[in-house]
């Protein structure tokens, strides 16, 4: 598979992409540069706009705008207007940020926490209904990333990068959980994900300059290599919905290895020849 660097977005942090079926663009964050981005890969127009709080996730909405996790809380942007308003408001603890989020077939909105240091103390993983009722549904979890639901809808998988570990969990109960795959043992870590509609899981690996597409019983299927060592998160998008999108971060890397590396922080785009799982908008 060939991958194209399609914006040279320098993000020290890439995080967060996800396809707006209205606009025809593939939203992210720049979390430590606390940006938004986007790209419209019909018209290869593009803009970002820089935001008052980190943000990590979004969702896009039915009535237009995003559905954002920030670090104050839940908020409601628009983008073309450069407006953020926070909707829900909540207290992190102290060093805590977002980080990786996702919408469901059921459209729910989930979304984690973790700790900035690395994940030393544990975060958590919220799920928002869109009756805009948020509860915690997990936690214990160092650095939660990945949050996608499988194809059927039946399973959510979980990764803890630190552990290098991604959990499958059964979604009519969450405390049903086993491991799915795992990068124990390798300079790679388990990122954010995207399914497609074949079930299988595509995972950016943070450290591994790779995305590995998983099937659904955990067998690595394939690896695409990356020109980037730290690609961070991947989703789905394009007219067709056969487009992968890929963020990536600089993050970490010495002077000499971001010289060795000059796309790093960019996002990229591989055509896949399958189609992604089409997510529902939020509809709260």
């Amino acid at each position: 598979m060939i991958v194209r660097c399609v914006v040279k977005s320098d993000d020290r942090l890439g995080e967060g992409p996800c396809w707006s079926p209205r606009e025809g663009r593939l939203y992210w964050f720049d979390i430590k540069g606390r940006r938004l981005a986007w790209y419209e890969p019909r018209t290869e127009a593009r803009g970002a706009f820089d935001l008052p709080v980190r943000a990590s996730a979004a969702a896009p909405r039915t009535r237009g705008g995003l559905l954002i996790a920030t670090e104050k809380g839940l908020a409601i942007c628009d983008p073309d207007a450069g407006t953020l308003e926070i909707v829900q408001p909540f207290e992190l603890p102290p060093g805590f940020r977002t980080n990786d989020g996702k919408i469901d077939l059921d459209g729910n909105f989930w979304w984690s926490t973790m700790d900035d240091d690395g994940g030393k103390r544990h975060g958590s993983v919220y799920r928002t209904t869109p009756k805009f009722e948020t509860s915690k549904v997990l936690t214990g979890i160092h650095i939660p990333n990945t949050i996608s639901v499988s194809h059927d809808g039946k399973r959510l998988y979980m990764a803890d990068s630190k552990l290098q570990t991604i959990f499958a969990h059964e979604m009519a109960d969450l405390a049903k959980m086993a491991p799915f795959a795992h990068t124990r043992g390798e300079a790679a870590s388990p990122d954010g994900s995207a399914v497609d509609a074949h079930g299988y899981l595509w995972n950016a690996q943070w450290g591994g300059w790779r995305l590995v597409r998983y099937a659904s019983d955990g067998r690595i299927d394939q690896i695409i290599p990356m020109p980037v060592e730290q690609p961070s998160s991947c989703a789905f998008g394009g007219e067709d919905m056969t487009t992968l999108f890929v963020t990536s971060a600089w993050d970490d890397l010495s002077p000499a290895a971001r010289a060795q590396q000059p796309l790093a922080g960019g996002l990229f785009a591989i055509e896949t020849g399958v189609k992604g799982l089409a997510l529902p908008l939020f509809e709260g």
